[in-house]
């Protein structure tokens, strides 16, 4: 056999065991709901994006039901800036104003969701755009930020605390990929910035999720950061409490995130790499997995 023949011959025993292995996960997750939180470097490079929307579109077609939620932090403040709105935060959190609200709306829904379900469909695909505001999906309460000297006010920023998934099992039942951006309306009709870490748990724990899987520009949870030898491949419930406090700030949610999707029900939760393309896959169909899984005690 000559060293080209042996070669292509190699490659497809390669492709041919990787098909193998992912059977069992096929099996495990067919039917089931799976929520994606799509955030981080893979929103703002396109070849990753593609590479995303790719994915859900091959779970899609193999059977199972990816639900993706998003936020937009750089790009809202890219628009912000555009209008001459100065951008402030504090603890992590967008102060959000009545003059900053509709533009954060607007960048989600229209720029954010709309590019995402063209890839997805490009892919081959249907996605329907939504936000917590279509079909009653999400209500929130206002937040302030806990501080030494008592609470802030943080404008109108706040925390998913009811979810109605009728709009979003419609959307599964049908065959399309919901796209789910995260403001939503209190129960006095105040339009609030919601965090969409916490937004995809609450999501997945009313959906009835198999896994909630979170992206980061991280390999995964450190248990001792910068100390790069603690990463964590795998976390019990208890023990995630147990570290939460010592969390560099912007793990922070990410970790709560998964910590209530498992304590609301859902068998695991992960944050992954979305560095890597077509890290979803690498964590669903093989052996390895990718990044950090969360498991109840």
């Amino acid at each position: 056999m000559i060293p080209s023949e042996q070669h292509e011959n190699g490659l497809a025993r390669i492709k041919a065991e990787t098909l193998i292995e992912s059977l069992p996960w096929l099996q495990a997750f067919h039917g089931k709901v799976v929520v994606v939180k799509f955030g981080g470097n893979a929103m703002v490079d396109e070849e990753l994006q593609r590479a995303f929307a790719e994915d859900m579109a091959y779970l899609r077609w193999v059977g199972i039901k990816p639900v993706v939620v998003h936020g937009g932090g750089p790009q809202i403040s890219a628009r912000l800036a555009e209008l001459g709105i100065e951008s402030e935060f504090r603890g992590g959190f967008r102060v959000t104003t009545d003059e900053t609200i509709g533009v954060v709306r607007d960048v989600l829904r229209d720029q954010i969701s709309a590019q995402l379900a063209d890839m997805i469909k490009l892919a081959g695909a249907e996605a329907v755009i939504m936000s917590g505001e279509d079909g009653n999906l999400f209500r929130a309460e206002k937040t302030t930020l806990d501080s030494a000297e008592g609470p802030i006010d943080i404008g109108l920023v706040g925390e998913v605390n009811l979810v109605n998934p009728r709009i979003v099992f419609e959307a599964l039942d049908a065959g399309r990929i919901p796209v789910v951006s995260t403001v939503a309306p209190s129960t006095s009709g105040e339009l609030l910035n919601v965090n969409a870490d916490l937004a995809a748990a609450a999501l997945a724990v009313a959906l009835g999720a198999e896994k909630l899987m979170v992206l980061t520009d991280v390999p995964g949870l450190y248990s001792d950061w910068p100390n790069r030898d603690s990463l964590v491949s795998e976390i019990s419930e208890s023990e995630l409490i147990e570290l939460l406090p010592k969390l560099e700030s912007g793990m922070i949610p990410k970790m709560q995130a998964c910590l209530r999707a498992v304590q609301g029900g859902v068998p695991r939760a992960h944050v992954i790499d979305g560095r890597t393309p077509h890290s979803i896959l690498l964590e669903i169909f093989t052996v390895s997995g990718f990044g950090t899984m969360v498991l109840p005690d």
